[in-house]
């Protein structure tokens, strides 16, 4: 442990660390950066998980709701990355020690996890049984997998938000 520790105080002396902390202007301009990447990450996605659940969008295919969000999605997903990761590095001891932080990405694990097995899985058979439908405006059930997985996607993102707010009032 005390190689890891040595090694965030090492990115934690460099002067970008210490531009961010110490400036008055950019440790709240990346975290507003990073609250509205993350809240159109999980504004996207809750869509989808919606549909998926049949709670939302049901005329329209999960296929073409998922290919008109996902850029918006990663590309958010991006800069929450690229902005949070800013933001670690400005105290990265005090981040590594916090139970939010660790818990944020123990659950952003399981939901990556979880969207690696539908798209692998229940995804292809949803697209499938949205292909062989006979008509487009026709709703369509979908397999159980894939509403369980909507479900777990849906509670893992509310999970990964209440942690982010939690971190900043940890106080550790």
């Amino acid at each position: 442990m005390s190689i890891a520790i040595d090694f965030l105080k090492a990115i934690e002396a460099t002067p970008l660390s210490q531009a961010i902390l110490e400036s008055g202007i950019w440790f709240p301009v990346l975290e507003t950066v990073h609250v509205l990447a993350l809240t159109l990450v999980f504004g996207t996605i809750a869509f989808v998980d919606l549909r998926l659940l049949g709670l939302a969008s049901r005329q329209r295919s999960v296929l073409s709701l998922s290919r008109e969000l996902l850029p918006w999605t990663w590309s958010a997903f991006g800069a929450a990355l690229f902005s949070g990761g800013l933001l670690f590095i400005s105290q990265p001891v005090k981040y590594w020690g916090n139970l939010p932080f660790r818990i944020k990405f123990a659950l952003l694990a399981l939901a990556g996890l979880n969207m690696l097995v539908f798209h692998f899985g229940a995804y292809r058979r949803v697209v499938r049984l949205e292909q062989t439908r006979l008509s487009p405006d026709e709703p369509t059930t979908l397999p159980a997998a894939a509403r369980w997985a909507g479900g777990l996607s849906l509670l893992l993102w509310i999970g990964v938000v209440a942690a982010g707010r939690w971190i900043a009032f940890a106080g550790y």
